[in-house]
């Protein structure tokens, strides 16, 4: 369970010219996609700043399954 980035989502139109925040802007999703683990994004809320945030779950593998179903419960 992680936060799915460490930042609310950029701003439409604006441009991130710092390339460590792009960067870093997977941190927390990449170990899934390198391990080939099943993963999920859920919405969580919105930050005070009135945008998006979102809640990250990876489950072992082959265990997509109970991921949904967490998921599922968590979004109910």
């Amino acid at each position: 369970v992680s936060p799915t980035t460490p930042h609310t989502p950029f701003e439409i139109g604006k441009k991130q010219t710092d390339p460590t925040v792009m960067y870093l802007e997977d941190i927390f999703t990449v170990q899934a996609n390198l391990a080939g683990n099943p993963a999920i994004s859920l919405p969580l809320g919105k930050h005070s700043n009135g945008l998006p945030i979102g809640l990250h779950l990876m489950a072992d593998n082959f265990k997509e399954a109970d991921l949904f179903a967490f998921s599922k419960y968590l979004s109910n």
